[in-house]
């Protein structure tokens, strides 16, 4: 009796009341997508609202918590999913990945790159040239568009509803990308959750054709999009045309994410 008591006064003395309740609201928003109001977190954590108060403006202004557009309700941000891909099973995914890209770019003549979304933004976390004398690559670490890009559009096709809308209110346009409105970018993404990848001519560069695939968690969402910028040769070099490219790596999408823990059907 007496260690148990010991135990629990140790616990006691050493609780952080803030952190705790700045917890108790990251655990309860993340039941509910739609997010809640002020007075609504406060009732369901038995807080009074000058309490809640407090901590939301902490939250919001670290970027765990937003605000919806209305102003009135509070709900998760990326924050914590763009941060665990930073968490070393991402690494060791990358760490697998590349090799297999390597691979792939050696045996199509074509280069290709990994994409993952932060807030909202589209990064370029990964690339291999393809090899010879002339390839089109993007650089790691380029931020690229959400809705012009193969790579934005099959990371967003594969996200939840709300999701989708986070990632595009969240978004800030890049270098070039045109404006283009919710209703039109949710049809382009049923459409492409439909085919499974995208394939379009690039909306930036004349010539490149754009295949990317996403690449799935084990909930089923995009975690990031294997890219391709198909550029067809039309000299006596004999390269793998685009179907095959879009095969090869269709299978080098698969395998990653069967290494992150999701086989897709």
């Amino acid at each position: 009796m007496a260690d148990t008591q010991t135990s629990q006064d140790k616990a006691e003395k050493y609780r952080a009341p803030a952190l705790e309740k700045g917890l108790d609201i990251l655990e309860l928003l993340s039941q509910y997508a739609s997010g809640l109001s002020q007075a609504e977190i406060a009732k369901a954590l038995d807080r009074s609202p000058n309490e809640i108060y407090r901590m939301l403006t902490t939250l919001v202004r670290r970027e765990y918590v937003s605000r919806s557009i209305e102003g009135d309700r509070f709900q998760l941000s990326l924050k914590m999913y763009s941060m665990s891909h930073r968490h070393p099973p991402v690494t060791r995914l990358l760490e697998a990945a590349v090799p297999m890209m390597r691979k792939t770019a050696k045996d199509v003549h074509q280069s290709s790159h990994i994409g993952m979304e932060h807030q909202g933004e589209i990064v370029v976390v990964a690339s291999v040239e393809a090899p010879g004398n002339w390839s089109f690559v993007l650089k790691t670490g380029s931020v690229i568009g959400l809705w012009n890009t193969g790579t934005g559009r099959a990371i967003a096709a594969f996200q939840k509803p709300e999701i989708r809308e986070l990632m595009y209110n969240q978004h800030e346009r890049a270098l070039g990308e045109p404006e283009m409105s919710l209703d039109a970018f949710r049809d382009i993404l049923d459409e492409v959750q439909e085919q499974g990848f995208v394939r379009m001519p690039s909306a930036s560069t004349v010539g490149v054709t754009n295949l990317a695939f996403p690449i799935l968690g084990p909930d089923g969402n995009a975690v990031a999009a294997l890219s391709c910028p198909f550029m067809e040769r039309i000299d006596d070099f004999k390269a793998p045309g685009i179907e095959d490219v879009q095969q090869a790596y269709a299978q080098v999408a698969k395998d990653i994410t069967s290494i992150y823990g999701t086989v897709p059907t």
